[in-house]
């Protein structure tokens, strides 16, 4: 969860809950789903625990494991590699393919100012409006968004990953992006505009193996982005 908000993390069994029956009522009346719950769900609805609830003088939360704390050894990581690493956002949010053009935007304006090599590190979670009915994962559309900002710049890599090695609905993790991408997959008869329209970031990256597939970790800190310049 973005801003690891305890009671978002896992569904903060153990904490709080902000939230109220009159939220849940005013969502069904917002989205006109009166017709499609059933009659029984509002009147079980019942008041979950709230902060000022005396069980909680008992229970202490930790986050031990977060985006943040990836992000922190991440940049270690880099460093150890030789590079100059920085973290530029912890609270990545919104549609995939404006931020990943955002991202590569913002890459390739420092790639003026900082000496390479280095690495820029962001992290967060980022979400897709499905317009077409392609495969692909928040994290590939945000990589696919990149082709055409970093098409023609040498020695630099945007790479987008989900932590727990699961992007949407496939079996890859993420993908990454370099600058000549865009130009391997136009040799193909593929333009990444095309395969964004329809939500198909997965075919795009396939057909160029450029999808990073890690496999399952077992956790979950949400999303990495990692843009290197060499």
């Amino acid at each position: 969860m973005v801003g690891d908000h305890l009671e978002a993390i896992a569904s903060g069994p153990t904490a709080p809950d902000p939230t109220t029956c009159a939220d849940v009522i005013a969502i069904i009346k917002k989205y006109e789903l009166k017709d499609k719950v059933p009659a029984s769900i509002i009147p079980a609805l019942k008041e979950t625990l709230k902060p000022d609830h005396p069980i909680f003088a008992r229970v202490i939360n930790a986050v031990i494991a977060g985006n943040a704390i990836a992000l922190q050894a991440a940049q270690v990581q880099a460093e150890l590699q030789g590079l100059k690493a920085k973290i530029t956002n912890t609270v990545l949010e919104g549609e995939a393919r404006l931020i990943g053009c955002e991202t590569a935007l913002q890459f390739k304006e420092s790639l003026q100012t900082l000496p390479r090599p280095f690495c820029l590190l962001a992290g967060g979670e980022t979400t897709v409006t499905l317009r077409g009915a392609g495969h692909g994962g928040r994290n590939q559309e945000l990589a696919l968004a990149a082709v055409d900002v970093l098409a023609g710049l040498k020695g630099v890599m945007l790479v987008s990953i989900a932590t727990d090695g699961e992007d949407g609905p496939t079996d890859a993790a993420g993908a990454f992006v370099t600058g000549e991408t865009a130009q391997e997959a136009k040799s193909l008869g593929m333009f990444a505009p095309d395969y964004l329209l329809r939500n198909d970031a997965y075919s795009y990256f396939d057909q160029i193996d450029q999808l990073l597939k890690t496999g399952p970790s077992g956790t979950n800190a949400n999303d990495l982005v990692f843009c290197f310049a060499f």
